[in-house]
């Protein structure tokens, strides 16, 4: 069902029917003769071509969000969400997509033409390149500068590990352990996390952690019980999850948490307040973040100046149970 077929329905010109269908400005169209287009357009269940809309106006109105390979953990959906929600309301699509290496589907950024391109992780370099390359006139994205390396401009808050570090030092614990995830989605954003509270352990003390183990639900009582018969009496984990299972072991080990041992998260996701004991986390406000990314990309579409970043976009120390 075209435009033309609605015109032909109500015999009137298919400009009319073009400039009420198209909301086009400008138009002297009596308010009566709309609502009869608009209600034959529905009746005939008239639905606008994307594609030629997007070759008409240079707009496809999709932002495209590349997604790193990830869990859909709490803080993910949340996030994407509360982006959606706001990229609805201004009348744009939010797609994701994830890159798996090998992969041989042709990327959405060449089949949908998004107006936007966004990158939640880093991209690699060649990666934002073809992504420009394919006519894409917005990409925002931290970019690698190798396949290994870090970010060179990279748009992440990522003080979470250096206010966990610092929180148990105040706490007065002295001698610190780092758990990180087995998961080998997460390796790069374990990595991040790992090195930014090993340097903040270096600069505050002069020393790095005491112990380090990636951790998961069938290693943790060994690695915890080791930790505990080496003196470690703070430990920075690298999520609530990880967390959780730390203070679960030293638990059953018969110590206390957090007098034998304080325990801080990363995410404040809803385990971290609901856990015995509760605990102590670090806040990131995905929603918060994920309105601000929407309207930075709306920000570039529409050509008007960029949101400020507010607090949505700084960690915060949330205390519990765990290191009080």
């Amino acid at each position: 069902m075209t435009a033309a077929d609605v015109a032909r329905a109500l015999g009137i010109s298919r400009a009319t029917v073009g400039f009420v269908l198209n909301n086009t400005p400008g138009q002297t169209i009596s308010p009566a003769t709309r609502e009869r287009v608009l209600a034959e357009a529905k009746r005939l269940g008239y639905r606008p071509h994307t594609a030629a809309r997007a070759l008409r106006s240079g707009q496809s109105r999709i932002v495209l969000l590349i997604l790193p390979d990830w869990p859909m953990d709490y803080s993910v959906r949340t996030h994407l969400d509360e982006a959606s929600l706001v990229l609805d309301r201004a009348g744009y699509s939010l797609v994701t997509m994830t890159p798996h290496p090998g992969g041989q589907a042709q990327p959405l950024w060449e089949t949908l033409r998004p107006d936007v391109v966004l990158g939640m992780a880093p991209l690699p370099r060649k990666t934002v390149s073809e992504i420009r390359d394919s006519g894409v006139q917005h990409v925002i994205a931290a970019v690698l500068e190798d396949e290994a390396g870090a970010a060179a401009d990279d748009l992440r808050y990522i003080e979470g590990p250096r206010i966990q570090v610092e929180h148990l030092l105040e706490r007065g614990r002295t001698t610190l352990a780092f758990a990180g995830s087995a998961d080998p989605r997460i390796a790069d954003l374990v990595r991040t996390r790992r090195a930014l509270a090993g340097r903040t352990l270096l600069e505050r003390t002069g020393s790095g952690f005491a112990a380090d183990a990636d951790i998961d639900s069938t290693n943790a009582p060994e690695v915890v019980e080791g930790w505990l018969a080496q003196g470690i009496d703070g430990v920075v984990a690298y999520n609530d999850d990880i967390a959780a299972l730390v203070t679960g072991a030293v638990l059953r080990s018969g110590r206390t948490v957090p007098g034998d041992v304080a325990v801080i998260g990363h995410d404040d996701s809803p385990l971290a307040s609901l856990f015995v004991p509760s605990l102590t986390s670090v806040r990131i406000d995905t929603a918060g973040l994920g309105r601000y990314v929407a309207e930075l990309a709306l920000s570039a579409v529409t050509e008007t100046a960029k949101p400020e970043a507010g607090p949505e976009t700084e960690a915060q120390l949330v205390i519990r149970e765990s290191t009080a």
